[in-house]
């Protein structure tokens, strides 16, 4: 009995070996049947009943039946022939597998009496299964350099048939490269191997299909195939070979980072890893080319990784190289040339080789203060670069090469700029331009061209007669454009004396800050201006100075009582003045005139009766003029003495005034007719006579001050003088009148009205006046100018006193002494024209103030 094989199943074995441990009622000797595989139901196997010897017709009675589940399932007895029939189709290949034998052992079993009977059915095979391969379709690598009658085995075919019926030969189909050799194995069976006839190139040929064929010696013969297939194993017996040996690309500078450069190819015709390229960087490839470029080893793409600038390389040859992952490993060799295009992405650069600074402003014209070189890292026209600066500069740009010079082009004034700010702006030639703007601060130095120069053209001071000295008079402002030491001022008076006299007695200057001081006390009667040359000079060298005059006015103080002219006082014995007795009122019995030595206001005069008289309503006096007239006629009750006492008072704050006491005695009427043949000017007859005789006076005067007058004037305009007043002798002296031309106005009746007399100063020093109008006069005419100060009356109208006399034409009667008032004329521009002396006669002509 065959062993059991792997794919039986187990309750098969355990069917018969519960037949065979049965020990009691075996039957004698060994009944045996076969049966062909695959036979119909109902084949009759054996004739049990004949070959156990017994009858068929006790078959029933004694319950004739098969034993075990496993006889039952494949086999039947027919108790009607006691013969053993087929129950189910067997099949040999699943009941016994590959063993050589199948016997089904029977159990037959009679229970009456009880007996047991074995029996052994053999299935006997049938050619009806085909050999088969386990693997259809096989895959033999064999490498490529494997030798001529190398064997390589290939799995045998299965055939469930046994016997004759199994495989018994294998044929392979043609092939120049292979044949089939079959060895047959000690348990018979056979096992085809594959001998290489030829060697293999996977270059040529990679694989190589193969049909194996397994044939049984069945009647008639079944057989099976496989399909196999050679695969010729590479070996690395190729290095990867790029397209090109030098790969040559360009790109413009600033490419961005990942832009793809360039696809590297190299193809190796080995597989597997001996055909898997790797690529990468040459060994001696520089780090700077490293970290602008990436190449990805799977792919062999170049991408940039890095900045690209043309100014710092212009070209990159870098090693590439392939790797396969074969053993030993091969590789091969490619150049890639980069050639960078340039772009105009470089500015223009200014750079400053020497720079004069500051600048001194008296440089002359076209001097080299700066030099500059410029450059730009592009190249071709993005490398070209031209330099400038603005034109409302008084510098410009000179170029040679690539060097540019700062020339002066005007001349430079630190007064008007002290700094400049030059752009200067570097383009160049690319598309589109590039500028470069550089900013340079250039400073003015200072030298002292400039002189100071004062704020005013002259200055004017007031000071009170009488003031203490050290009284501040004016400040005297300058300034120098300059700086430094070129504007450091110093004020100082311009010359050693005044008026004669050292300056240092008169006034001092501060040198610091111009303060001009008083050193003495000053009278208004003997100086009333004072003129004072101040220079002012800088520190600079060589220094400049400039001068201006400054002129003090000294304002007059009611210091001075008035003083009576008339009637003459200090006598032993005064002569009273004689007056007939029959006189009408409004009689000018005398005239009382004083003189204040103060000026303006401190020197009008007024004058009145003082209760003292002897009779004050007999009296009146004119309280501007001084007129002393008979308020009534005289009577025979009256003194033949009168004394009448005036009062002269000034306008000054306080009024100072003083007293004259004048005696006057009637006559009879035979004294009367004395008297009256003496009248002095009542004869209108004389008026023309004396009238004449001035006229004659006059005139040749006003010729000799005409001919001064046109001296003088030809050294004042060579002299350049613009004053914008008419300068007089300040001198206190009469001088001031010389070289005068006096024009008379006479009234209606003939009588000297005023005396007007054009004035030429023959003293350097000299004295602004301001403008004031005569009441009486025709302003559209001429203009009179008033002095600050009026000369002291003692120097005018004493003398005017006794110069001209007139008859007063508001007198009906007696005579009347002139007195004059210097009033000063000017022209439109306010130049000094002529000096006009009016009468005091204030009813008739006004007040000089």
């Amino acid at each position: 009995m065959e062993p059991r094989s792997p794919g039986q199943p187990a309750w098969k074995w355990q069917v018969l070996s519960l037949l065979s441990l049965c020990g009691w009622g075996w039957v004698s000797g060994q009944i045996r049947y076969s049966v062909v595989e695959e036979s119909e139901l109902g084949t009759v196997v054996g004739n049990v009943a004949q070959d156990l010897s017994l009858k068929v017709a006790d078959l029933l009675g004694r319950r004739l039946r098969l034993g075990s589940a496993e006889s039952r399932r494949y086999f039947a007895v027919s108790l009607a022939s006691g013969t053993l029939l087929v129950n189910e189709k067997i099949d040999r290949e699943s009941l016994c597998g590959a063993s050589a034998g199948c016997v089904l052992p029977v159990q037959v079993v009679i229970e009456t009496p009880l007996e047991l009977f074995r029996l052994e059915v053999e299935i006997l095979d049938l050619n009806d299964n085909s050999p088969t391969f386990p693997i259809a379709q096989r895959t033999v690598r064999i490498a490529e350099s494997a030798t001529v009658a190398a064997r390589f085995p290939l799995e045998s075919a299965q055939d469930p048939d046994v016997g004759t019926n199994t495989v018994s030969s294998y044929r392979l189909s043609p092939s120049p490269y292979f044949s089939l050799d079959v060895k047959k194995l000690k348990d018979g069976k056979l096992f085809p191997e594959l001998v290489l006839e030829q060697a293999l190139d996977r270059e040529d040929k990679r694989e190589h299909h193969l049909v194996l064929t397994a044939i049984d010696g069945g009647n008639p013969a079944r057989s099976g195939t496989a399909q196999i297939t050679v695969v010729v194993v590479d070996i690395n017996d190729n290095a990867p070979v790029f397209d090109q040996s030098v790969y040559k690309v360009s790109l413009p500078e600033n490419t961005p980072v990942g832009t793809l450069l360039i696809q590297l190819n190299a193809t190796d015709p080995d597989e597997g890893p001996s055909g898997e390229v790797q690529y990468s960087f040459a060994v001696h490839t520089s780090d700077s080319v490293r970290k602008l470029f990436d190449l990805d080893p799977p792919t062999g793409a170049v991408r940039v990784q890095g900045a690209v600038d043309f100014e710092e390389a212009g070209f990159y040859e870098i090693h590439l190289r392939a790797r396969d992952r074969g053993f030993p490993e091969m590789e091969g060799h490619c150049v890639l040339q980069v050639e960078v295009e340039d772009v105009n992405d470089n500015s223009p650069e200014v750079l400053l080789t020497s720079l004069v600074n500051p600048v001194p402003e008296n440089t002359p014209l076209e001097t080299v203060v700066g030099l500059f070189n410029v450059r730009d890292r592009d190249s071709g026209a993005n490398g070209e670069v031209s330099l400038g600066i603005g034109s409302n500069l008084p510098f410009k740009i000179k170029s040679f090469e690539n060097h540019y010079a700062l020339i002066t082009r005007d001349k430079l004034d630190r007064e008007s700029v002290s700094q400049y700010t030059i752009e200067l702006t570097a383009r160049d030639e690319g598309s589109p331009s590039l500028t470069t703007e550089t900013t340079i601060l250039l400073n003015i130095s200072d030298v002292n061209d400039n002189p100071p120069s004062f704020s005013q053209t002259s200055y004017n001071a007031f000071l009170s007669e009488n003031s203490p000295p050290g009284s501040l008079l004016c400040t005297v402002s300058a300034s120098d454009p300059d700086e430094g030491e070129n504007s450091r001022l110093t004020y100082s008076i311009a010359g050693s004396e005044i008026e004669d006299a050292p300056a240092s007695s008169f006034v001092h200057i501060n040198p610091d800050n111009g303060n001009v001081y008083a050193q003495r006390t000053f009278d208004f009667e003997l100086l009333q201006v004072l003129q004072i040359p101040v220079a002012v000079q800088d520190s600079g060298s060589p220094p400049h100075s400039s001068n201006v005059t400054v002129y003090v006015f000294i304002l007059d103080q009611n210091d001075n009582a008035p003083v009576i002219l008339h009637p003459v006082t200090g006598r032993p014995v005064a002569a009273p003045q004689r007056i007939p007795q029959s006189v009408p009122a409004g009689y000018l019995v005398t005239k009382v005139t004083a003189v204040d030595a103060d000026s303006g206001h401190n020197a009008w005069l007024s004058y009145s009766l003082l209760p003292q008289s002897t009779d004050p309503s007999l009296f009146r006096v004119a309280p501007y003029t001084g007129e002393i007239r008979t308020a009534r006629g005289f009577q025979d009750t009256d003194l033949a003495a009168q004394k009448i006492v005036v009062l002269v008072k000034d306008n000054g704050d306080p009024a100072l005034s003083c007293t004259v006491t004048l005696m006057v005695s009637l006559e009879d009427k035979a004294s009367e007719e004395n008297s009256k043949s003496r009248d002095f000017l009542t004869n209108p007859k004389e008026k023309p006579d004396l009238t004449l005789y001035l006229i004659i006076a006059l005139v040749a005067v006003s010729m000799v001050s005409l001919v001064t007058f046109i001296v003088l004037s030809a050294k004042c305009l060579r002299k350049g003088d613009r004053h914008s007043c008419c300068c007089l002798s300040n001198s206190p002296s009469r001088d001031i009148f010389k070289h005068s031309s006096p024009k008379l106005q006479l009234n209606t009746d003939g009588t000297l009205k005023y005396m007007e007399v054009t004035l030429r100063s023959t003293d350097s020093q000299s004295q602004c006046y301001r403008t004031c109008f005569s009441p009486g006069s025709d302003r559209s005419d001429f203009t009179f100018m008033r002095p600050m100060s009026c000369p002291p009356p003692s120097a005018l109208a004493m003398e005017t006193d006794t110069f001209l006399s007139g008859t007063n034409t508001s007198n009906e009667s007696g005579q009347v002494r002139w007195h004059f008032c210097p009033s000063f004329l000017t022209n439109d521009t306010g130049v000094l024209k002529r000096v006009a002396y009016v009468t005091e006669d204030r009813a008739a002509h006004g007040i000089c103030v």
